[in-house]
């Protein structure tokens, strides 16, 4: 996961599929960019403040 952070690895549309169904939000706005994913993340799912809880998610 810290590879395609990084932009060292690939992200898969399958990767992608994951990622918006665990954050629940559409995947065209995780590719908009972290801001415009983080603005368009259910209230649920923010942190409280900055550096809060994370959520860890299992690839593989």
């Amino acid at each position: 996961m810290s590879r395609k952070q990084s932009g060292t690895a690939l992200w898969s549309l399958d990767d992608l599929d994951r990622l918006s169904i665990h954050y629940g939000i559409p995947v065209p706005d995780l590719l908009c960019g972290a801001d415009h994913a983080v603005r368009r993340l259910p209230a649920t799912r923010r942190a409280a403040h900055l550096g809060g809880a994370q959520t860890v998610i299992a690839f593989g």
